[in-house]
């Protein structure tokens, strides 16, 4: 799940990042100094990123999934491909386009629609087809990879029940990668966006949640109407809720303060298992060093690096903000999920018309999960966020995106359903 970094190496306004050495230790100072200038910088206006993912299916009726073996000669002939995005493949065999970074949404759309054509055909060659929804609706499959990594991340949330093995093996989502300040924006720029993707985040949520009949046997997640969502509710708050700010604290050493006092969920080592000491955070292996891990010595800026790409918060900062809570699209409407964020954060009137009808549900993730588009408040919410967006987009002469926007929330939010099963397995 990795785009490029959309702004330049440079911190907000005093220069470039100072890195520590790439192979000795980090102390807890360096770390704290490091995750703010690394994870919050600013750069040009309106750059902005999509990551799209898909479930594959046999081209068939009943669906089921590809035998691995076809699986596998399809991603090697995808890999081979074209694409002017980044192509990967997720631990359970779901594929991903990571576009690079566009100057504005209706050239990042335009990027993805051309790869995202080309990789459909591929797939229809293969006898396969490509789903987008935010959790299968199949059977849990075998992990597909096989790398070290993810066998930690498995071993790592199996102590706490399966809702890890369905994140991995299962679901999808749609992410855009947008700017977290924009070079020489009025000071406060950085927490204006971060806090409008996190109030309408539980509303955006819902309004683009993909209910699943994906049968549960983790109890932790009966009862809630979004699977995708529930899962990162209940997997592992510590790393999956994102950081709450003191009074008095700024945004990025908030951050910092909950990527250093997030478990550790892998341990690199060559030639042996990645698994980690249960309970370990990463501050207290920098405070003890080998004492808490013997067979891999103190952590380096490369560890801290790695360990923040096993967080996984509502939004992330990774030198631009990873918005991270909708789930994959079926047929077109990936790309009004892709649009509702950087429309916004362009549009200050929109921006505030979408605060204003998500100000009664702020932090309701919970809520959004359980209920979706069913609470009237989740649903007067996410409404609201469309409109606003849809407006947005207008004024800003997207009128055929935001024609589909209206669309959307006319077929979808108003009446609180999905698209018709006819659409489901249309990508694009």
């Amino acid at each position: 799940m990795s785009v490029e970094d959309l702004a330049p190496e440079a911190g907000p306004a005093d220069g470039p990042v100072k890195h520590p050495h790439p192979g000795q230790p980090l102390t807890e100072s360096d770390a704290e100094g490091w995750i703010p200038r690394t994870c919050f910088k600013h750069g040009p206006p309106r750059r902005v990123g999509i990551e799209l993912e898909f479930q594959v299916h046999r081209d068939v009726d009943p669906p089921e999934h590809l035998a691995p073996d076809k699986l596998r000669r399809l991603h090697e002939d995808l890999r081979v491909q074209p694409l002017r995005s980044s192509f990967t493949v997720e631990p359970g065999g779901q594929v991903e386009l990571s576009s690079l970074p566009a100057d504005h949404l209706p050239a990042a759309i335009a990027d993805v629609e051309t790869d995202l054509a080309l990789i459909t055909e591929v797939a229809r060659r293969h006898g396969a087809r490509l789903v987008g929804t935010g959790i299968d609706d199949l059977p849990r499959p075998r992990r597909f990879l096989a790398e070290p990594r993810y066998a930690a991340m498995e071993e790592y949330f199996d102590r706490t029940g399966t809702a890890g093995r369905m994140m991995m093996r299962s679901s999808a989502s749609v992410q855009v990668n947008v700017e977290a300040a924009r070079t020489g924006a009025a000071p406060g720029d950085l927490e204006r966006r971060w806090d409008l993707l996190h109030a309408i985040g539980p509303a955006t949520a819902a309004a683009f949640g993909r209910p699943s009949r994906h049968p549960v046997d983790d109890p932790r997640l009966r009862g809630y109407r979004l699977l995708r969502q529930a899962i990162w509710r209940e997997l592992d708050p510590a790393r999956c809720h994102g950081p709450v700010v003191r009074p008095g604290e700024a945004l990025q050493d908030a951050y910092a303060r909950w990527v250093l006092d997030a478990p550790v969920l892998a341990v690199r080592r060559q030639g042996r298992p990645w698994t980690a000491p249960a309970g370990l955070t990463f501050r207290q292996w920098l405070r003890q060093g080998p004492r808490a891990v013997p067979d891999a010595g103190p952590p380096t800026v490369e560890d801290l690096k790695f360990h923040m790409t096993t967080l996984f918060p509502p939004v992330r900062a990774r030198g631009h903000f990873e918005v991270r809570y909708l789930d994959a699209q079926p047929g077109p409407w990936w790309r009004v999920a892709a649009a509702v964020a950087p429309a916004l954060l362009e549009d200050e009137a929109a921006a505030d018309e979408a605060l204003a009808a998500c100000e009664p549900v702020r932090e309701q993730w919970d809520l959004a999960a359980r209920a979706g588009l069913g609470d009237a408040r989740i649903g007067h919410a996410a409404r609201g966020v469309l409109t606003a967006a849809a407006y947005a987009l207008d004024r800003a002469g997207q009128r055929g995106l935001a024609a589909q926007t209206a669309e959307y929330l006319d077929r979808v939010a108003l009446r609180g359903a999905g698209p018709n099963a006819a659409e489901e397995e249309r990508p694009c």
